[in-house]
């Protein structure tokens, strides 16, 4: 399926919750939840998950969602994830992807790792403007999904200060990112785009404010985490 049919299958109103549901949760989804959660019935869920899915926008399996195994643990339920696959249209059409791996290419040839991080944290405090540096995790966590990072907290680990659930500026909290704006290229040049992208957001965020972002590569996730500064730990 073309790029531009994709798309086009999230124009309906209800196929898009959904699909935005299933997206933000990072994880499989049943039905029965995502059902909920769009505020349809089940059996609309499941034709327009199924669509999603014959679009390529989705990926579907099946598993127990009892978690439970063996006699009476029930039937397999179906299950969605975002897929894995990367859809844009372009009129007319456009190749930026290239011209960016050609760049990256020649920055990493030349060593220019440095100046790169440097003209990224510029970018990144023009963007911000004015405003002050955020003031903490939940401003962080706003500014973030408006440029499509996908930011979800994720809860202290045991042992460690603030409880999870609890409010969302806790100090032993993180913002983690489902999604990285620069993916396809930081998969081909990952020092230097994921340098560019630390640099980017301290300029974004501001190195002065509340929280500080730093390196914690995860597979499936953005480089990058966000977090309370150290100044606000004490």
């Amino acid at each position: 399926m073309e790029d531009i049919d994709a798309i086009a299958v999230l124009q309906d109103p209800v196929r898009r919750r959904l699909y935005e549901y299933v997206a933000a949760q990072g994880r499989e989804v049943g039905r029965n939840e995502a059902a909920e959660a769009a505020g349809v019935a089940r059996t609309l869920a499941a034709h327009h998950l199924d669509r999603l899915t014959e679009a390529g926008l989705l990926e579907s399996g099946s598993r127990r969602l009892t978690g439970r195994s063996g006699p009476g643990a029930g039937r397999p339920a179906k299950v969605y994830t975002r897929a894995k696959g990367e859809r844009s249209v372009s009129l007319p059409a456009r190749d930026y992807r290239t011209a960016a791996e050609l760049l990256a290419e020649a920055a990493e040839l030349a060593g220019l790792d440095t100046g790169l991080r440097a003209a990224a944290r510029r970018r990144g405090e023009a963007l911000r403007g004015a405003a002050a540096p955020c003031g903490g995790l939940a401003e962080a966590m706003a500014t973030l999904a408006a440029r499509g990072y996908e930011p979800h907290l994720e809860p202290p680990v045991e042992g460690s200060e603030g409880e999870p659930g609890g409010d969302v500026d806790a100090p032993a909290s993180v913002i983690r990112m489902r999604n990285c704006p620069f993916h396809a290229v930081a998969e081909r040049f990952p020092p230097l785009v994921c340098g560019m992208n630390l640099a980017l957001l301290e300029g974004l965020l501001g190195a002065d404010g509340s929280v500080r972002a730093r390196m914690d590569a995860r597979p499936g996730e953005c480089c990058v985490v966000v977090e309370a500064s150290k100044n606000n730990l004490d």
